[in-house]
């Protein structure tokens, strides 16, 4: 099987790049600034089924940038779905927990009423929309709090800061699912094996790490585990002001995956360990 993946340095694009029968495809191969080349080298490269790993993830900056932010979530993932479903093709569509206002008092479920409170989420769920209604057979997979031994993710801002520090204030009052981009590489490569071939198995899933946790506490795994010696001050999100508001909320239920897919929630500590083992010797 050759399974196509937009993107190339992120965290879940470079973790499928380590899998086999996939081609990820970065910046030079196609911008999704331009969504008319996302569909044309479908076409041309023929694959077997596309994964989108590939995202505007700037959640601030899209305050100030939000059209190029819709481009490159909704309307070049749209263009995808669109030759995916002419091509009768597996389409994997990874976005986030941000679409939800993050207001309730319980994981939400797939079913539940998105309200995304800026920018990036708004973009998102813009792209959820399109995509579904280019494809009725597209499966997309709505995550959170994605860390890895690369790029930019909480997990490694933490190991960095905590090199030359010994205390460090972190929000305590958003809840999620910590989630290994290994552990989504996966989840979306098992996906493709098995989309379309049941009712059941399209439209829109959710998956995140267990159990869920707050940033504050999270963080304090990490230092544990790296040995660092840190007091963490746990404070509340209007602490910690921020051009984009976001969510206290993050928890998602993972059940309909796991009952369509068999795919279960991966325990983020372990998770966790693994991306430690990988950064070993790395500059944090």
């Amino acid at each position: 099987m050759k399974v196509l993946v937009f993107g190339k340095t992120g965290q879940v694009s470079t973790e499928l790049g380590f899998l086999s029968d996939t081609i990820c495809l970065g910046r030079s191969e196609v911008d999704l600034r331009s969504p008319a080349a996302c569909g044309e080298i479908i076409r041309t490269m023929k694959p077997d089924a596309v994964i989108n790993a590939a995202a505007y993830t700037a959640v601030d900056k899209a305050e100030e940038e939000e059209d190029l932010a819709t481009v490159i979530n909704s309307d070049a993932p749209a263009e995808m779905a669109t030759v995916c479903a002419d091509l009768d093709i597996p389409f994997v569509h990874i976005s986030t927990d941000y679409v939800f206002d993050g207001s309730l008092d319980r994981p939400y479920q797939i079913t539940d009423r998105t309200n995304p409170l800026g920018a990036y989420g708004r973009s998102k769920l813009k792209g959820e929309i399109a995509i579904l209604d280019a494809f009725a057979d597209a499966v997309i997979v709505r995550t959170s709090w994605v860390f890895s031994a690369h790029g930019s993710n909480f997990l490694r801002t933490m190991l960095r800061l905590s090199s030359n520090r010994d205390h460090l204030k972190i929000v305590s009052d958003q809840w999620g699912g910590p989630t290994s981009a290994r552990s989504i590489a996966r989840m979306a490569m098992n996906i493709i094996t098995k989309a379309g071939t049941g009712p059941e198995q399209k439209g829109i899933f959710h998956f995140s790490g267990a159990p869920d946790t707050t940033w504050a506490d999270f963080a304090e795994a990490v230092f544990n585990a790296a040995k660092r010696s840190m007091t963490v001050e746990k404070i509340k999100t209007s602490q910690y002001p921020t051009p984009a508001r976001r969510p206290l909320n993050s928890r998602l239920d993972c059940s309909r995956i796991m009952e369509s897919f068999g795919i279960e929630r991966s325990d983020w500590r372990s998770d966790m360990m693994d991306v430690m083992k990988d950064l070993k010797g790395v500059d944090w």
